[in-house]
């Protein structure tokens, strides 16, 4: 049975903890829009432990069994309510928006509306975009002025995931949790043996003056992530990791003022970045900091093949490993995907194959187009003595964490455009000078070690997440839902060097895809990491 869902376009805790209570067996799908800072020290702990900083955008939260979901939008509420993508079962209106088009888009026929006070206008407003009102006139039902679409058919919840890096784990992961069956093919003997085996990963959010699309999607990963994180049994106990903050330098006085102004807009409350002048940010590092630094204290490392075990193992029985299987070719039989070996031996088939094994995905024909490129990537591996420490993260044009297991990983070089995973000294050299520059120390001599990774990369430096274009179908195009897909292929591609919190959030907006769920990401965002926005921009420049 689908979900409910429910609108509150003003959240109030007693009307969702009221909602929770009478959805009874049914799963419940809460969204609330957020236009001013909530307490949620009222609610109960499930929420308030997951409960979001202060901050622009949509923030995923789900109940510890999994039955209800509540996605708070906070901002602007008409700004948000317009990028909303849902189909509503009930709305509590508490406010009237600007357009009721906006808000009759979101109505599923039948749907039922309780307002909390209108005048006639705004009555006759709703009523001729098909509200159709009772007595009290503040209860309506929609009535869909169009017929109803395609009738939806049963979903066939089985998949093949080529990939077990973080994108194709968390892919695992959030498919079985919806109960799908699930085929993980990976090309080596186990999990993470790619761009996902470094030994840490950095996790941390991006600001910038203009709070652009990267910035949002960045942030809205991370958060999530956090989330994700703890409900698998939490960073350094699921894991190896901690959320031990990170000090993120500013470059020089010029990089300094723009972080300033961020700071001094209040967009961002201290519990989710503080700025730190250079005194405290010299206290903090030991060393000379002239330009200050944001502090993120919710930031961190993990350990990237240590997170993908844990996401495989919450898998369960749903999972089947084809570990040591090179996926070469992929054929559509029957309304079935095939992946087929060297040897033409059919590895795996269902109706949906998601590909998330980075710049390897080109290699089969159906993502040859796909302008994905690789980019080098060398960690340096030194000894806790060799440097001065902290008991968190360093970073400004590199990056340094605190000792675990005896090591103290720095890094990574960004060498666009070179396969050679071998490890180089002057890669290592660049990574300890720009680590002693941090730190006021001079340069030194370590042995090598240390590992390479690559990279995967879009030219816009964004993720790809969902169903795979294909260019082979000639079709005029205006819009992203005029691009010809492949069907039942999607991808989880082009992570970068965020792939460790790019890969929660991607998967559970591929999952709802899937599902026909309403995203965890507003409609801009999620337009923004669609994998057929490059054929578009080709086809309109065509047209």
């Amino acid at each position: 049975m689908a979900a409910l869902v429910v609108l509150d376009t003003d959240f109030d805790g007693a009307r969702l903890l009221a909602a929770c209570t009478r959805h009874g067996a049914r799963r419940l799908h809460y969204i609330a829009l957020a236009p001013r800072p909530i307490d949620a020290g009222q609610l109960p702990s499930p929420w308030r432990e997951q409960w979001p900083p202060q901050v622009r955008g949509l923030h995923r939260m789900v109940s510890g069994d999994g039955q209800v979901t509540l996605d708070l939008l906070i901002g602007e509420p008409a700004a948000s309510l317009a990028q909303l993508s849902a189909r509503v079962d009930e709305v509590h209106l508490a406010w009237v928006p600007p357009s009721m088009t906006v808000l009759a888009r979101l109505m599923n026929d039948g749907a039922c509306l309780q307002a909390v006070r209108l005048d006639e206008a705004q009555r006759l407003a709703l009523w001729q975009q098909g509200f159709a009102f009772d007595d009290s006139r503040l209860r309506a039902v929609y009535h869909a002025r169009q017929a109803p679409g395609e009738a939806v058919h049963e979903i066939d919840r089985r998949a093949i995931v080529i990939g077990a890096g973080v994108a194709g784990s968390a892919a695992c992961e959030r498919l079985a949790a919806r109960g799908w069956q699930v085929t993980l093919v990976e090309r080596h003997a186990q999990p993470a043996s790619e761009a996902s085996g470094n030994l840490a990963g950095i996790f941390m959010p991006l600001l910038s003056s203009d709070d652009n699309i990267p910035t949002r999607l960045v942030r809205a990963a991370y958060l999530y992530a956090l989330r994700y994180w703890s409900g698998l049994g939490g960073v350094g106990s699921a894991f190896d990791g901690a959320r031990c903050g990170v000090l993120h330098l500013a470059r020089d006085s010029a990089h300094a003022q723009v972080q300033r102004r961020i700071a001094a807009s209040g967009d961002y409350p201290p519990d989710f970045a503080r700025w730190l002048e250079a005194d405290e940010a010299t206290a903090m590092l030991g060393a000379s900091a002239p330009d200050g630094a944001w502090w993120f204290a919710q930031g961190g490392w993990a350990r990237p093949s240590a997170a993908c075990a844990a996401m495989l193992a919450a898998c369960g029985a749903r999972l089947t490993r084809r570990f040591s299987s090179s996926a070469l070719t992929l054929s559509r039989v029957d309304d079935e995907w095939q992946v087929v070996d060297a040897d033409g031996v059919v590895i795996a088939a269902a109706p949906t194959v998601i590909l998330a094994a980075g710049t390897t995905a080109v290699r089969f024909a159906q993502a040859a187009s796909l302008p994905l490129y690789a980019v080098r990537g060398q960690v340096t591996h030194l000894d806790p003595g060799s440097l001065p420490t902290h008991p968190f993260v360093v970073c400004r044009e590199s990056y340094m964490t605190p000792p675990h297991d005896g090591v103290v990983c720095v890094g990574a070089t960004y060498d666009a455009q070179d396969d050679d995973a071998s490890l180089r000294p002057s890669s290592q050299q660049d990574n300890i000078e720009k680590t002693a520059a941090i730190l006021g120390v001079p340069p030194f001599d370590a042995p090598l070690a240390g590992r390479t990774g690559f990279r995967c990369m879009a030219p816009d430096r964004m993720p790809l997440v969902g169903a795979l274009p294909d260019p082979g179908v000639p079709r005029r195009c205006e819009q992203l839902r005029d691009v010809p897909r492949w069907p039942g292929l999607f991808g989880l591609l082009g992570y970068a060097s965020r792939g460790l919190i790019w890969a929660p959030l991607a998967a559970e907006l591929l999952a709802c895809q899937l599902e026909g769920q309403p995203p965890p990401l507003e409609s801009q965002l999620v337009a923004a990491v669609d994998p057929g926005r490059f054929v578009l921009k080709e086809r309109r420049r065509a047209q």
